[in-house]
């Protein structure tokens, strides 16, 4: 069956007035975000999945063929090296260009043949530098971790993988809660006249929202519950539209609930603008929930998706920006395919790599370089 489309929940002035009151103003408002927040979170559910699988069928399969180029490549500088055709200057070169690539390359292909070389031709061997930069990491999040939340992670914490330290910090978290939950006295201190009050007011008020979610979940059953529906066919519409209320009255959707008694004619906007403004005002209490949660959900989602993709915090993420990212990468991991291809092909002869390596310059690293090295290098592709 297919359903009909919602009818716009938005309240329009009274006749006899000008213009909306605050409480209106403030219902139409919250309704608009939560119809947009609404809007995001479902492209976000619909983007994440088609995101995953391209990543899965199309980017990582590029990234294993360069992964095998790389290999290609350093085994032939390798190669190089060890002839006696490339003097002192040009073993230099070589060295440099091995380590470059089999820097990155060891993150995408921990093997032996790659720490062989690695080691080969580097200052470290490679399991005791990953170690020395392991424990580096592990004192630098310690660090963090004690001045941000005052926590002591020990010396046993697990730095191998964001997923793991995260872990590890949230279990140290909860043990510092519970520890200061028992250190505190049993009674806690006496509340005044005014924290009572307030507090009264508070669980009042949260009554009053609920009760308003209910009076309109309880007119929609009384119309649409199907055991009292003679007639097959609407026996079965209604049967649909109270899997829409119910589903609605579980996730404490207003507007969905406000948009089915719309729908079905239990109320017009008119009924909207003439409600009072001490309804309006439960109402808006939970708009106001409803809205935080889906504003939580989607931040959830988004910083998860930045945190992967090793984004700052502070950048914008958006469904579009997704895949407009990954399409970005998948066209940059072509072109270094393209681009070792042709150097493979081209480099295959000694001579004219040497002829090459004249005019190649070792870059200079700064400290920024080497900072970027300890604490962020070999993610090149993203944590995808």
């Amino acid at each position: 069956m297919t359903k009909a489309p919602n009818k716009v929940v938005h309240i329009k002035p009274k006749p006899q007035a000008k213009t909306l009151t605050a409480a209106q103003k403030q219902f139409n408002s919250l309704g608009k975000k939560i119809d947009r927040q609404k809007k995001l979170l479902l492209e976000w559910k619909e983007t994440i999945p088609a995101y995953h699988q391209k990543v899965g069928q199309e980017y990582d399969p590029l990234v294993e063929t360069l992964n095998q180029h790389q290999l290609e490549w350093i085994r032939l500088l390798d190669k190089f090296h060890d002839q006696p055709l490339f003097k002192k200057t040009d073993k230099a070169k070589i060295k440099h260009l091995i380590i470059d690539v089999c820097e990155d390359l060891l993150v995408e292909m921990d093997t032996d043949e790659v720490k062989s070389i690695f080691n080969k031709y580097g200052d470290e061997d490679f399991d005791t530098l990953k170690q020395e930069t392991d424990a580096a990491v592990g004192e630098l999040m310690k660090g963090l971790a004690k001045e941000m939340f005052n926590v002591d992670l020990g010396d046993d914490v697990d730095v191998s993988s964001p997923e793991k330290f995260k872990a590890y910090l949230e279990e140290k978290l909860g043990e510092q809660s519970e520890t200061q939950n028992q250190g505190q006295p049993a009674q806690p201190p006496k509340k005044t006249k005014k924290q009572l009050a307030a507090e009264a007011r508070q669980q009042e008020e949260d009554a009053m929202a609920s009760k308003s979610v209910q009076e309109v979940y309880r007119k929609l059953v009384a119309v649409l519950h199907p055991d009292r529906e003679p007639d097959e066919a609407e026996r079965e519409r209604k049967t649909e539209l109270m899997q829409r209320v119910n589903t609605a009255y579980g996730k404490k959707d207003l507007l969905q609930l406000l948009a089915l008694q719309l729908e079905i004619e239990q109320i017009d906007l008119a009924h909207l603008s003439q409600m009072a403004d001490s309804r309006l005002k439960h109402f808006n209490k939970i708009l106001k929930e409803q809205l935080a949660e889906l504003d939580q959900e989607i931040l959830q989602i988004e910083e998860t998706l930045k945190f992967q993709l090793q984004m700052p915090f502070y950048a914008r993420l958006s469904p579009e920006q997704l895949v407009w990212n990954l399409a970005q990468d998948t066209r940059e991991v072509e072109e270094q395919i393209a681009g070792i291809k042709k150097d493979l092909a081209f480099f295959d002869n000694a001579a004219t790599f040497k002829a090459w390596l004249k005019t190649y310059k070792i870059p200079k690293k700064s400290r920024h370089d080497d900072f970027d090295d300890l604490f962020f290098g070999g993610l090149p592709f993203g944590f995808r």
